[in-house]
């Protein structure tokens, strides 16, 4: 069972963001739900990847062009948790 969560910090992010890439993102959420992250991972519209450097351990995943959300993968028992860290403009 998979189950994305996420915390103030990020509802804050959502709320600042254009619709559309608000909904992709919660779009993204409701698929890990059902079909896990390894299933969602294999749709190339996310571009999902792992980090390196300072965010090594996380992985990101592209809502456009411009935005990306971060997140971390953690197991506690039967549940595989995803913690979202972070939804912003990516910086080139």
């Amino acid at each position: 069972m998979w189950k994305v969560t996420w915390g103030k910090n990020v509802d804050k992010q959502l709320d600042r963001i254009p619709d559309v890439i608000a909904r992709k993102f919660r779009i993204w959420v409701e698929l890990v739900e059902e079909s896990g992250i390894r299933e969602v991972r294999k749709r190339k519209g996310f571009h999902d990847e792992p980090l390196k450097g300072e965010r090594s351990g996380q992985r990101s995943i592209r809502l456009n062009n411009a935005y990306r959300a971060f997140y971390a993968e953690h197991r506690t028992g039967d549940i595989e948790l995803i913690e979202v860290l972070e939804v912003n403009k990516h910086e080139y």
